[in-house]
């Protein structure tokens, strides 16, 4: 803990941290003085000797979540362990802004993937608006160390204390020290008030929820982009393409699956009224078009080293041949079951999965150069987590999906979900503690999101909305939701970030100042700001965006039908799935 003594020598140099220059306290003896010692009801003790701080200036950083901007910031970094464990140690840094930049704001980034923060991919979005910005190592070890690292204390054994900080605590712990390292700093008294945001996409965007679920208090403002909601489903879901392929017995190659999905982009793109290379209204897409009506059209991709559709994480590699063929009424079934979503032997639903018009990722495959044909390729998110999680082996993916069906994911699914249901699944329905705190969600999905469902964003909202007002009239549900938490799909846009499949559906870039501006100012977003998409607003759910006037103008229509579309009852699981 810092000394008494420490803290009051530098007392004159916190009340007049304001008029100093971004040089003056980013020091380490400044920063040691203003670490958080307060009883914050943590049960944790910050190393003083881990402290360090490093100024940067004239930085220039760009993202789709923020715009392109030149910041100056003090990069500090500090440890702390847990009080009575032994081995612990968690790393937080915070981005301190220039004090004239200042604005009493903190913010919180999240992470992605298996990882608990991004790195800079968000967190100078806080110094953007003025805000202290802070981001946890999860205690795994350092920054770049993922929780699949930290996850097994050895085969069969798993550390809890890790699942724990990456389903909940760390996040918890880095805005809790976050918030009063920032007054500390910044002597912001306890009659000013001080507010606090999250933004973080993805595993960030459940990381976010998991704050809002569980501390009701502690955020003014979140924004989470396509959660990964449902974590017993979701990553078990990775591998519904591959089981699908090994029942129907057909593999079909890469630029199938791409030439059916270009083919339904270029179907489904007038839908909404206005022809721009964007599917802006997949729920139209889903009732009228038929992938049948692509069976016979050619593909080609020429000879490459690993395969043509982008995967989130562990792409298939090696050698690819050219592939030159048509559509085949096998590809086409293929496309339509995983589109269709898993069903069990019962006909029962298990789970969903991408619009149509998004790519095929979790269905690709891969070329075996010994037999010359093409194969599954075993998902590493979902082969991971079956391998690694549920059966707690120390290894990164399953051998084979041999033996492996419909009813047998379901069943993983629904092991996942008793496992890691007070840790990673994330959907507790009844937020009333959020509302009642006075916080805001702007929560964004693209709708052409290859690797979370976009309607498992529509399934969660309407949970919420059926649980927390499902004594109301649909309309007056809405609006009470209106109050608190606003759903928001992008057109054409693809995993937390723009399409290369749909270039012109843009991305928001402004969401963490929308949020800003409703938290501080009660400007609630009807629509959200859209940058670099033919459509540069974004419709609030459940209105889905039409043009009329020949694509002239754009309007943000009700469609009870369309709506109906997104929604599903995961009726295999004999237990509510929220």
């Amino acid at each position: 803990m810092v000394s008494t003594q420490v803290a009051l020598a530098f007392g004159a140099a916190i009340a007049a941290v304001r008029a100093a220059s971004l040089a003056d306290y980013c020091t380490v003896d400044y920063v040691t003085s203003v670490l958080p010692t307060e009883d914050l009801g943590l049960a944790v003790t910050i190393d003083a000797s881990s402290v360090s701080a490093a100024l940067a200036t004239n930085q220039s950083v760009t993202s789709e979540w923020y715009a392109a901007s030149v910041i100056d910031y003090c990069n500090v970094t500090f440890a702390y362990s847990h009080n009575g464990l032994n081995n612990d140690t968690v790393h937080v840094s915070y981005l301190v802004p220039t004090p004239e930049n200042f604005s009493n704001r903190y913010v919180s980034t999240g992470g992605g993937g298996l990882a608990i923060n991004s790195g800079a991919s968000y967190s100078p979005s806080g110094i953007i608006v003025g805000a202290v910005s802070g981001i946890t190592d999860g205690g795994f070890g350092n920054f770049d160390t993922q929780f699949d690292a930290a996850f097994l204390l050895a085969a069969g054994t798993v550390n809890w204390q890790a699942t724990y900080m990456f389903g909940y605590q760390a996040h918890h712990e880095l805005a809790t020290l976050g918030k009063q390292f920032t007054k500390n700093f910044f002597n912001v008294s306890d009659s000013d008030k001080l507010y606090s945001y999250y933004q973080g996409c993805s595993e960030g965007g459940r990381e976010g929820w998991s704050q809002i679920q569980r501390f009701a208090e502690q955020f003014d403002g979140v924004v989470t982009g396509a959660p990964a909601f449902r974590y017993g489903q979701l990553q078990v879901n990775h591998l519904s393409g591959g089981v699908i392929e090994e029942a129907m017995g057909y593999y079909p190659p890469p630029c199938e699956l791409e030439k059916i999905m270009n083919l339904t982009i270029a179907a489904c793109d007038g839908l909404d009224g206005k022809v721009d290379g964007v599917i802006s209204r997949s729920d139209l897409c889903k009732l009228n078009f038929n992938y049948t009506s692509t069976i016979g059209e050619p593909y080609y991709c020429a000879a490459s080293s690993g395969t043509s559709l982008r995967r989130r994480q562990a792409a298939p590699t090696g050698y690819a041949p050219a592939q030159n063929g048509t559509i085949t009424a096998e590809g086409v079934a293929v496309a339509s079951a995983f589109t269709n979503g898993l069903i069990d032997s019962q006909g029962k639903r298990i789970y969903i999965n991408p619009q149509p018009g998004s790519a095929f990722t979790d269905a690709i495959t891969q070329y075996n150069t010994n037999t010359s044909k093409w194969e599954v390729a075993i998902s590493s998110l979902g082969g991971e987590w079956v391998a690694r999680y549920l059966q707690l082996q120390d290894t990164s993916n399953l051998a084979s999906l041999a033996n492996v069906t419909a009813d047998t994911l379901r069943d993983w699914m629904v092991l996942g979900m008793q496992k890691y249901y007070d840790s990673l699944q994330t959907t507790w329905p009844d937020i009333t503690p959020f509302k009642d705190a006075g916080g805001k969600v702007i929560h964004v999905h693209g709708e052409s999101d290859f690797s979370i469902p976009t309607a498992s964003s529509v399934h969660y909202y309407e949970a919420v909305r059926s649980t927390m007002y499902g004594s109301l009239a649909y309309n007056d549900s809405v609006a009470e939701m209106d109050d608190f938490y606003r759903l928001f799909m992008v057109p054409g846009g693809a995993h937390c970030s723009s399409n290369p499949y749909e270039p012109n559906g843009g991305w928001p870039a402004t969401t963490l100042q929308t949020v800003i501006e409703w938290a501080e100012k009660g400007v609630a977003p009807d629509t959200l700001e859209n940058d670099g998409g033919v459509i540069d607003t974004l419709c609030k759910w459940p209105l889905r965006p039409l043009w009329s006037g020949n694509g002239t103008s754009l309007e943000c229509v009700s469609d009870e039908k369309s709506r109906d579309s997104w929604i599903y009852t995961f009726d295999a699981f004999k237990f509510p799935v929220y």
